[in-house]
């Protein structure tokens, strides 16, 4: 299943631990060195993405009886939905680069009913991804440029790593893609995307049917461009595309969209997108196309990847050259 489809899971075996400011129950923590710990594809590729997904967890029951707010990422049941999304991911948007995803303490969705919920559960969910991060830079990218990538929760936890990265890392960060997220942060290296080729820059959009269908909070983004002709301004757009990840591609009618960056909101306004199965569990607003983010401009974003990372290459390349030749 892609990113955008949210699986609330049954009941598992789980060890815990109480390492949180909440008195729960929590699964081990993923040792990074198990290779039953990554979804990884490595297709010999100059450049990587590094994704991290979004939420496919619900509040499940322990054996004990108690409630448990985050994946196990041991659990067979689980994972089954963190790589249902790693998969489709890769598969729609990687192309030809190495694609690596971490599995990691994600939230529960019913963890983002509330901000203090939320707030006081991210913190697990951001330091394994932390410490997944670091694992990849040292062991599995070997100083190739990388694409980091992230999609609603995964995207709120890529966008604190982002401001955490350290220059040199910074240096080879082909760009930040923060889809399904509102930001409004002012750090060095949160760079704003003004076209389809620079580097370093951050990538952020939040489709709607119009401004009235935003999610509380989710509007007035410092950051935001349209991914359909890669515009920060209103200029109108079409896409033509299948509306559903969940049908056969081949039994469904293309729909003609037209997609415009609303200036004022940052959201990115979406007419004549037809399907009626995109509504977000609990969360959900009629209109508010937030699980259709990566579905709709999946082909766009795969060839702005690649543009961005040849570009990237080329950079590097020429002033590895330089510095040989000084």
């Amino acid at each position: 299943m892609l990113a955008a489809i949210l699986v609330i899971c049954g009941m598992t075996m789980v060890s815990c631990l109480s390492n949180t400011k909440e008195t729960v129950d929590v699964p081990i923590a993923p040792d990074y060195q198990d290779s039953t710990q990554w979804y990884i594809t490595n297709r010999q590729a100059a450049a990587d993405v590094f994704y991290i997904i979004s939420t496919e967890t619900g509040d499940y029951s322990l054996p004990n009886g108690k409630i448990c707010h985050y994946a196990d990422t041991y659990s067979d049941s689980l994972r089954a939905p963190l790589y249902g999304e790693m998969l489709g991911v890769d598969t729609l948007v990687s192309g030809q680069l190495n694609f690596f995803s971490p599995y990691y303490r994600q939230c529960s969705l019913q963890s983002f009913e509330s901000d203090s919920l939320a707030s006081a559960r991210m913190p697990l969910a951001l330091d394994d991804v932390r410490r997944a991060f670091q694992y990849y830079l040292e062991h599995k990218n070997g100083g190739r440029p990388f694409v980091l990538a992230g999609f609603s929760q995964g995207a709120h936890i890529m966008l604190k790593l982002l401001k955490e990265m350290d220059d040199n890392t910074f240096q080879r960060m082909i760009a930040a893609y923060a889809i399904g997220i509102t930001i409004t942060d002012d750090n060095p290296h949160i760079v704003a995307a003004k076209r389809a080729d620079d580097t370093g820059v951050t990538i952020c959009y939040n489709s709607v049917r119009d401004k009235g269908c935003a999610m509380p909070g989710w509007t007035n983004s410092s950051i935001a461009i349209n991914p359909v002709n890669w515009r920060t301004d209103s200029t109108h757009a079409i896409l033509i595309t299948e509306p559903s990840p969940l049908l056969p591609v081949s039994e469904q009618t293309k729909d003609t969209m037209t997609v415009h960056l609303d200036t004022a909101s940052g959201l990115l306004i979406v007419d004549g997108y037809t399907a009626k199965d995109y509504m977000l569990p609990l969360l959900g607003v009629e209109g508010n196309y937030h699980t259709r983010e990566i579905w709709l401009y999946r082909d766009q974003l795969r060839e702005n990847m690649v543009l961005r990372a040849s570009r990237m290459i080329k950079w590097i390349n020429k002033n590895d050259g330089k510095r040989k030749k000084s």
